[in-house]
């Protein structure tokens, strides 16, 4: 596993790719999520020797990157993505970096669940094959809290074996889970249940904690806590649990925490090594060295 930045998910925007992997490596991380499309970009002015060269100069790990297709919108906009995504896809994968993800919402305004299955499960299988194509899989976060979950007239997944379900379903063998420990939490999952994974089923990893003092059901979604910052959630078990099951991909904090927001937007790069450091804590806690 290695500690891996994701600057939107931080606060920190607005940056390059070279600007980030610059950040990155001054704050102390191995890897970084980024933008394909701005990979593939940089590829085409530079060749992919030149953008490995980018990462590589710097020993910085291309760690994950976002879904690049509109999958949730109208048809013409999903084609539109899927029909470049093999491209990207191609030029992500010469880099070494084959893992992919995105996340899926915990209800619908319009479909009831059946109905709503059979639009995922045809908006995905096509994507997750044009990745299967260039080795690359799959990541689907589910989103726990029940406060979001009761915003919609129609609940969807939103536990670790739902999603499971839906990588069953659509049947390419390359769909697996962005696993976040708060999503864990608040969707009443557990350690053991992660321990009962196998390393092909964790995609991406994402690790936050909860805020103190709020009940399981009363937390928000978009209101989280860096890594051991309250110890609501057994950060340093779920760690673990990964390194029994042998997952080695990048370890992601995405808190949502207004106090380092307003820090990133005023210091990046002491946002980026508030970050750090929070990482460096929860891999001591967790006995990682």
């Amino acid at each position: 596993m290695f500690k891996n930045l994701a600057p939107n998910a931080v606060g920190i925007h607005g940056l390059s790719l070279v600007d980030t992997v610059d950040l990155a490596r001054e704050a102390g991380f191995e890897g970084v999520e980024f933008s394909v499309r701005e990979a593939a970009q940089i590829a085409d002015e530079r060749g992919v020797d030149g953008l490995r060269r980018l990462f590589d100069d710097v020993g910085i790990r291309p760690g994950h990157w976002g879904l690049p297709v509109a999958w949730q919108g109208d048809e013409e906009r999903w084609r539109a993505g899927l029909a470049d995504l093999p491209r990207l896809a191609k030029v992500a994968a010469a880099i070494g970096c084959t893992r992919c993800a995105t996340w899926v919402p915990p209800g619908s305004r319009e479909r009831p669940l059946e109905e709503n299955l059979r639009f995922h499960v045809e908006r995905f299988r096509p994507i997750a094959e044009a990745l299967a194509a260039h080795g690359c899989q799959l990541g689907l976060e589910f989103i726990g809290p029940k406060t979001l979950r009761d915003e919609f007239p129609y609940p969807f997944i939103h536990r670790m074996d739902q999603m499971l379900d839906l990588g069953e379903r659509i049947g390419t063998g390359n769909v697996g889970l962005l696993l976040d420990a708060y999503h864990v939490y608040t969707s009443g999952g557990s350690i053991d249940d992660v321990r009962h994974l196998r390393p092909e089923q964790v995609v991406v990893v994402h690790v936050n904690d909860a805020v103190a003092g709020v009940p399981r059901d009363e937390q928000q979604d978009r209101v989280r806590r860096l890594p051991l910052a309250s110890g609501v959630i057994d950060l340093a078990g779920f760690m673990r649990a990964l390194v029994e099951i042998g997952y080695d991909g990048p370890i992601t904090v995405e808190p949502f925490d207004e106090q380092l927001n307003a820090l990133a937007a005023e210091n990046p790069r002491a946002a980026a090594a508030a970050v750090a450091e929070s990482l460096g804590g929860l891999w001591r806690a967790a006995g990682l060295g």
